[in-house]
């Protein structure tokens, strides 16, 4: 579409794949990750597998993302 600038470039990016997607392969979830790393600061970007999952989520997905959540949000009164 358009470039990534100014503090979009600082955007952090928790991208999760399970490695038995059926659906969507493991090896696009990778291409997807490096692309993103070349168009946003690539220290910001997190790319997690987890083993057995396929096409749904995990407990240890859900934990990682409420651990960016709470990294990167303000805290809930």
């Amino acid at each position: 579409q358009g470039p990534i600038t100014g503090v979009n470039k600082e955007i952090a990016v928790l991208q999760c794949h399970g490695d038995c997607d059926p659906l969507v392969p493991l090896m696009f979830g990778s291409l997807t990750v490096e692309k993103l790393k070349s168009m946003i600061n690539p220290a910001n970007v997190t790319f997690r597998t987890y083993s057995g999952m396929m096409h749904s989520s995990c407990i240890e997905e859900m934990m990682d993302v409420k651990g960016g959540g709470d990294k990167h949000l303000p805290p809930v009164d």
